[in-house]
């Protein structure tokens, strides 16, 4: 039997039959802003130690922070409700086994995730108790930093670093994780490798199995240069006919482009895809030190112009972006009516 759907899907589907619905904007560039040492990531200074011991350095380790710097991560997520954003996503970008390997954290993933929606769960129930506006919990979940398509090393093409089961079990472990924090949607995002994403799907798929609800899911590729295609050589269309089995609440692009960069690529999958349409491209490209250039007033009138076109269904922000700009964002796309979804044979 089919599973039920859980109690978000009709929330969510009311809301974007009405608006273009706000995702929230970058977690890196507001932790950046912190400027945190070594003993805040290990929460030696703030009283949260982690309980998860490793001998490796943890400075760089964003995902740690939810459970070392609890109170710093809800307040970036209130920050984003409050600016405007209808959906927050976890800061679990790297909270499997597999990218977690790399801080010998491997153990503290379940923590991480659980952790991780709950936090955005509480910053969440405060920005509501202000407005009395629902808001959804995304439990996010990046491409780790392997690719199963693809070899890391150049003289041996066969080789592969990691297999479609050794993510199908990373990936699941994460999503029963996500769910049990109270995560409303899953968000399996900056796909390069579709291979890595449909481990993903197969693994949330059976973390929905287990919880007994099938709850909403977006996924979102990256298209990585001027090519069209991600790193895995897929065009947009080619990518979303890869996963339209899975039924995804939205279908979208994020990361690498800016807006300006990211629009022909959106256009074709909007082109062909028979779900909504999500968008959350970076704030430009980054300058000569890593930084991004373009503030609010630049990134909000081209995520409009996505809008004016009938193109998206939820946007929101990538790399460089802050809640000043998903406030803009936001005013920028309300004058404008949510792409409709185009019944396919």
């Amino acid at each position: 039997m089919p599973l039920p759907p859980s109690p978000a899907f009709a929330a969510l589907n009311a809301a974007a039959a009405e608006r273009i619905l706000i995702l929230d904007g970058a977690m890196g560039t507001q932790i950046q802003e912190l400027r945190l040492a070594e003993e805040d990531y290990t929460g030696q200074g703030s009283g949260h130690v982690c309980r998860h011991h490793s001998d490796h350095p943890q400075t760089g380790n964003n995902d740690l922070l939810i459970l070392t710097q609890p109170e710093a991560v809800e307040e970036i997520h209130y920050r984003y409700a409050i600016a405007g954003a209808d959906i927050v996503e976890t800061n679990t970008f790297s909270a499997t086994t597999i990218a977690q390997a790399d801080y010998g954290l491997q153990d503290a993933v379940h923590d991480l995730n659980v952790e991780g929606a709950r936090v955005v769960r509480r910053a969440l129930d405060r920005a509501t108790a202000e407005d009395g506006r629902a808001r959804f919990v995304a439990g996010a979940i990046g491409p780790t930093n392997r690719t199963a398509s693809m070899s890391p090393d150049v003289n041996d093409p066969g080789y592969r670093a990691v297999s479609f089961d050794d993510l199908r079990v990373a990936y699941l472990q994460q999503a029963k994780g996500l769910i049990a924090g109270g995560a409303d949607i899953i968000l399996i995002e900056t796909i390069f490798d579709t291979l890595n994403a449909k481990a993903a799907i197969f693994a949330c798929l059976e973390a929905m199995e287990a919880h007994g609800q099938r709850l909403p899911m977006m996924i979102s590729g990256t298209i990585t240069d001027a090519s069209g295609r991600t790193l895995s050589g897929q065009t947009p269309t080619a990518f979303w006919h890869s996963v339209r089995h899975a039924n995804p609440w939205t279908i979208g692009l994020n990361c690498a482009l800016g807006a300006a960069a990211m629009r022909p690529h959106l256009v074709e999958l909007s082109g062909v895809a028979d779900t909504l349409i999500c968008a959350y491209p970076n704030a430009g490209l980054p300058n000569a030190f890593g930084q991004y250039d373009e503030g609010p007033e630049d990134t909000a009138p081209q995520v409009a112009d996505f809008a004016r076109a009938g193109l998206v269904n939820v946007v929101g922000g990538c790399c460089g972006t802050t809640p000043d700009h998903i406030r803009a964002i936001a005013e920028a796309v309300a004058p404008f009516a949510p792409r409709k979804v185009p019944a396919y044979a």
